[in-house]
């Protein structure tokens, strides 16, 4: 389960918006029948409970207003829509880049992942040079692979809170129409 943090805000909503002020991506969200906005929103985090909310609570004034309503929302889901969430994620696939060990490592160590915790490997790596995310994945399933269940139920959780909110940003920001 995702932990709170310490201190939460309330997001406050202008009655208003202006579609001509915001990114197109947030603008069409915004104006999506709410089953096309669950679907794009479920694209972000596998929960039918976190996309549900999230659609609901529509029409987001800001980006930062719908990153914060995620992470209320991912602070929120149970054991089970975590569950669900990670059902739907899938190992990435890995970058050319890199050499046979470490393509070899990575492999071994998601497998080994899997078995033990059940559910794919997330993170969300930092960076755009696909050697430095070769290298901190497999740092970081070294890590994890260490941990016990509730430990890395929390690391889960967070990293999946991450992905859901740049996966959001994209969505956010696209220019590609929502449903």
């Amino acid at each position: 389960m995702f932990r709170r943090p310490a201190v939460r805000g309330r997001i406050h909503r202008s009655p208003t918006l202006s579609s001509a002020t915001l990114p197109e991506g947030l603008s069409r969200l915004n104006q999506a029948p709410s089953v096309a906005a669950e679907t794009a929103l479920r694209a972000c985090c596998g929960s039918h409970r976190w996309a549900r909310r999230m659609a609901a609570h529509r029409p987001y004034p800001t980006v930062a207003a719908l990153l914060a309503a995620a992470d209320e929302a991912a602070y929120d889901l149970t054991s089970g829509d975590l569950a669900e969430a990670l059902a739907g994620e899938a190992t990435s696939a890995l970058h050319d880049r890199g050499n046979l060990t470490v393509h070899t490592a990575l492999r071994a160590a998601h497998a080994a992942y899997e078995a033990k915790f059940g559910h794919a490997f997330v993170l969300a790596a930092e960076g755009d040079d696909p050697t430095a995310v070769l290298d901190q994945t497999l740092a970081s399933l070294r890590e994890r692979l260490g941990h016990d269940e509730d430990e890395e139920s929390v690391a889960t959780a967070e990293q999946l809170r991450r992905l859901c909110r740049a996966r959001l940003l994209r969505l956010a920001e696209a220019p590609a129409r929502v449903g």
